[in-house]
């Protein structure tokens, strides 16, 4: 079950700086709708106790801060982006039109499956991008793994599947594919063209390491190749 994360230093911290005593913040929560004691503000202040995402939220704005200075650490997840912005799964589900219970399914199980109208709010909600969202779903592997195939075999037969991650333009993504797989083959060209030619070993090891870097940054390049798209919300994405 997902526990949001706080951090009691920076609660205490955040209740210095406004120079509220436990009573006070006790006080405020209440009146904001969030009846709290002070022995519970005191309890969250040093780890016996967690509030709730409401009670949080609440805190956030009696303290002044945002939620992610109570959080203590800068969002990973889905459902901690979701905190950050102060939204409820039900809330957050209702601006993407998406059923609340398959929402609440996509952040436990760390899966995104909506489809790109889903997408789109989503990002826009969270203030995300589609290339951040590929890393918080823990979804880079994967486009990794995709990428590999497209670029040693047939490139075309990806630009589906990678569509399907990314919920980019198919031209868009095939354009990407494309450039890659004809980036990728350069390197075996002159792999070979050395190989056959019997130039030297450094020659050799130099083209294998040229290859393996690219290897490396292989989602990378790829959102470069991608461009503006990949970084802001698709607002203006076309073809769809």
């Amino acid at each position: 079950m997902y526990s949001t994360p706080f951090s009691p230093a920076e609660a205490r911290s955040a209740r210095a700086r406004v120079g509220l005593t436990t009573a006070q913040v006790a006080q405020s929560m209440t009146a904001c709708g969030a009846p709290a004691q002070p022995g519970l503000v005191e309890a969250w202040e040093y780890g016996s106790h967690v509030p709730s995402e409401q009670q949080l939220f609440v805190l956030a704005d009696v303290l002044w801060c945002s939620p992610t200075v109570l959080m203590g650490v800068e969002p990973r997840t889905l459902a901690e982006h979701r905190v950050a912005r102060q939204l409820s799964t039900d809330r957050l589900a209702q601006l993407i039109g998406m059923d609340p219970d398959l929402y609440r399914a996509a952040e436990a199980a760390q899966r995104w499956s909506g489809d790109y109208r889903q997408t789109k709010m989503l990002v826009e909600a969270l203030g995300l991008s589609l290339r951040k969202l590929i890393g918080v779903m823990g979804q880079v592997d994967e486009l990794d793994g995709l990428l590999r195939s497209a670029i040693e075999g047939r490139w075309k037969a990806h630009v589906k599947p990678v569509t399907e991650i990314t919920t980019l333009n198919k031209t868009r993504v095939g354009d990407a594919l494309r450039t890659m797989h004809a980036e990728f083959a350069e390197f075996s060209e002159r792999y070979m063209g050395h190989l056959v030619a019997r130039n030297n070993d450094n020659r050799l090891k130099e083209v294998a390491a040229e290859r393996s870097a690219y290897l490396r940054r292989l989602v990378d390049h790829f959102w470069d190749l991608i461009g503006e798209a990949g970084e802001v919300p698709p607002f203006n994405t076309v073809g769809r």
